[in-house]
């Protein structure tokens, strides 16, 4: 499925069931993020894995991370979904989203399907590439 997948993005065709489960992932992204909007940890700690919610412990551990080092999910401005890929065991979702200053910033979103539902395994900021004019 995993290889399938993989080449249906790298054709840029997604139909049917690949197209499902990207927008089942790109729900997970964005419930988390309205979560931390609503600054309900608790509803926000659900979307995180099994591993980061015990690396973290608390859905107020967890938040406090969010908060500190990753503020533009916190209070995300604009939120976009890119690329997919394979990773792995993992899918990588690529989103870029806006801070509240309006500044750009593109994120690499681990995701894990656990008992059929996507859970976010770990985030990474990217670097934006420079735009020539």
């Amino acid at each position: 499925m995993r290889k399938c997948l993989a080449a249906l993005l790298l054709a840029g065709a997604l139909t049917g069931p690949a197209l499902a489960q990207e927008d089942e992932i790109a729900g997970t992204i964005r419930s988390q993020m309205e979560a931390f909007l609503a600054e309900d940890a608790e509803t926000a700690f659900t979307f995180a894995s099994p591993g980061i919610q015990g690396l973290f412990g608390t859905p107020e551990n967890f938040s406090r991370m969010v908060r500190e080092g990753y503020p533009m999910v916190w209070h995300p401005g604009e939120i976009r979904f890119g690329g997919l890929d394979e990773r792995g065991n993992y899918l990588a979702q690529n989103v870029y989203v806006t801070d509240t200053a309006g500044r750009a910033h593109a994120l690499e979103y681990l995701m894990e399907q656990i008992d059929g539902r996507w859970r976010i395994a770990g985030v990474r900021l990217l670097d934006l590439p420079e735009a020539s004019v």
